[in-house]
């Protein structure tokens, strides 16, 4: 048996090439995104990035009535997009495997906030797994595809960041060939008209019955006995935490947590004195355990956090109070996040926070536009949620009789943003006479979750795309005033910004000029910044560009670093005194120029 070392994320591809999987969608999401990155090296399946999470469920569900099996990927967030035809899937169920992948975010590390998607398989009635490792991520994948056929079901598999990003060994098996059966029209079971729907909705219950069955015979969801009379009912990376944090417990793994096995959770109770539940987020499982009358103790929340993620010292102080003499807090220096050296976005909320724009934000790298120095962007809700924000901000001042223009609002929003869920927004603004500004930072890729295409874009994996031009497609709603604009030109960037923040229309700026990450852009022939000492008069104007790059001596002196800079000159844009210039990297006076300067700050720093 061949063995690998995986990520979860890798572990759940896998699984879908060995299951059969003929095709794979998904909108990158910060902790899924690599799902589909990896299905994308299998040559036998078909994978893509779609314009957001509906509409990649939406395309898998299509392709699951004509028989093929699919998966669809998302972080949590994504599934709120997806809900509609999810719920509606759920009624319709699966003639083609359909494995729906939700990547939950405990701790926030990439995402506005912790919601347990647990609830959705409960509410939705669409049976779910939670892998322990990458192993059982693998092989749940691989199963769900079958299962769903043979229950008639789309299948949700819940992991969180912890599972999708950790390394474990996987055993590997074979690809199992599933030829595509081809659709075959079917009325009465995917067109949900209300009569159609009635009858589904009876076909969901007498499912269901048969999964709980499933659940209490299924394999992941087992007894593992221990010496201690301590019980503790565990899923997900939970369960691993648990199992180190008190190995000496009785467990009951849970592998499939909706339908739960009612049988089993009874037996279990039957050996055990007392139940702990470890579960990250909420108490989806001892809310459960607590309505069945179990006639045992039953603690989970009362010691076990809400918020954040877990880990097995954490565990074990909460339900022990123990805690291990080797533990300690590592003191890390605070290292607040930043925008890359280069950054076109950078120019866009210099000028916004040095017009004092009241500024409504979306979704990307651009939300680190939010933070000091730059500090220019007042909202953060959701994808797509700028425009919106902003045109009921102006909707309320104008019935309190003022002048939104006033207010001086602009929403951003990203290129991939704007394509997902921006573009509903703008119609709406523009249909009803809105007069809000929008900037689209256009930086032609979804640079956020690591550079996947989006629309805007004319290449694609495997085979070429057609490209959506942003500026044609906001004439086509009906603006007038669209303005493109290199996010690099600050002059004319200032002029266009200021100029239509103050106009009673609607308008639409594209600030436009490539990620700096981007491959063809690390072809560097550029030069690069160094700032004169002595002409630097400290007035601190480059500084609050929040550049990497740019540090600054005990003196109050600016330096750039020349291994940091690319060579924007942004900088040399905002300085008034030309402290700043540009050097060519491989001239001799550039060299000497750099280490002169280099030499000057390191006398400075000792």
């Amino acid at each position: 048996m061949k063995k690998a070392i995986l990520s979860g994320n890798e572990a759940i591809a896998r699984g879908f090439w060995e299951g059969g999987g003929h095709f794979a969608n998904a909108y990158p999401g910060t902790p899924s995104t690599e799902i589909v990155e990896n299905i994308m090296k299998y040559p036998e399946i078909r994978a893509q990035w779609a314009v957001n999470e509906k509409t990649s469920l939406e395309i898998a569900l299509g392709a699951s009535f004509a028989g093929a099996r699919s998966l669809v990927a998302m972080k949590h967030v994504g599934l709120n997009v997806a809900a509609d035809p999810f719920f509606s899937a759920s009624y319709i169920g699966a003639t083609g495997g359909l494995v729906i992948v939700t990547a939950d975010d405990p701790g926030m590390h990439s995402s506005q906030n912790e919601q347990d998607n647990r609830w959705y398989a409960l509410h939705a009635k669409v049976p779910m797994f939670e892998p322990t490792d990458s192993h059982e991520a693998k092989e749940l994948t691989k199963q769900a595809l079958s299962l769903s056929e043979e229950f008639d079901t789309p299948w949700l598999i819940r992991s969180t960041t912890r599972i999708s990003h950790s390394l474990s060994i996987v055993e590997l098996g074979e690809r199992e060939e599933v030829e595509i059966k081809g659709y075959v029209p079917d009325f009465e079971k995917r067109n949900l008209l209300p009569v159609n729907a009635r009858k589904r909705h009876e076909v969901v219950e007498e499912r269901t019955l048969k999964l709980r069955e499933f659940s209490e015979k299924f394999w992941g969801n087992r007894i593992e006995e221990g010496e201690d009379s301590i019980g503790v009912v565990a899923n997900g990376i939970s369960y691993q935490h648990a199992r180190e944090a008190i190995p000496d417990a009785t467990f009951l793994k849970l592998l499939m947590t909706w339908p739960l096995p009612d049988n089993l959770i009874r037996e279990f109770a039957s050996k055990v004195k007392k139940i702990f539940v470890v579960e990250e987020g909420d108490p989806y499982l001892e809310t459960y355990l607590k309505a069945m009358n179990l006639g045992v103790e039953i603690i989970g929340k009362e010691k076990i956090p809400m918020t954040g993620e877990l880990n097995p010292t954490i565990v074990r102080e909460a339900l022990l109070g123990q805690r291990p003499s080797y533990f300690e807090i590592p003191k890390i220096p605070h290292r607040p996040p930043a925008l890359c050296p280069g950054c076109p976005h950078t120019p866009v909320f210099y000028i916004l926070k040095r017009l004092k724009a009241n500024v409504t934000g979306d979704i990307g790298c651009y939300t680190l536009g939010a933070l000091p120095p730059l500090s220019s962007m007042d909202t953060c809700v959701e994808m797509g949620g700028s425009i919106g924000n902003a045109y009921g901000i102006e909707i309320a001042e104008a019935m309190r009789g003022l002048d939104p223009r006033k207010k001086k609002l602009v929403a951003v929003i990203g290129d991939s943003t704007f394509y997902h869920s921006g573009v509903t927004p703008l119609i709406d603004l523009f249909h009803n006479n809105g007069i809000t500004t929008v900037i689209i930072l256009d930086n032609s890729i979804t640079a956020m979750t690591g550079h996947q295409e989006n629309p805007g874009t004319d290449v694609g994996y495997r085979i070429p795309k057609r490209r959506v031009d942003i500026e044609k497609l906001v004439r086509g709603i009906g603006v007038e005033h669209v303005y493109t604009v290199d996010s690099f030109d600050m002059k004319k960037l200032k002029e266009v910004i200021n100029r239509e923040i103050h106009r009673k229309e609607p308008s639409v700026i594209i600030a436009k000029r490539p990620c700096v990450l981007l491959p063809q852009m690390k072809k560097r022939k550029y030069t690069y910044a160094i700032a004169d000492p002595q002409k630097c008069t400290s007035c601190t104007l480059c500084w609050k560009l929040g550049c990497p790059a740019i540090s600054v001596t005990k003196d109050k002196k600016t330096w750039i670093n020349p291994d940091l800079c690319v060579g924007c000159g942004v900088c040399i844009d905002v300085c008034p005194v030309d402290a700043i210039y540009l050097a060519d990297p491989e001239a001799d006076n550039a060299r000497k120029a750099g280490e002169e300067v280099l030499g000057w700050v390191k006398k400075q720093q000792q």
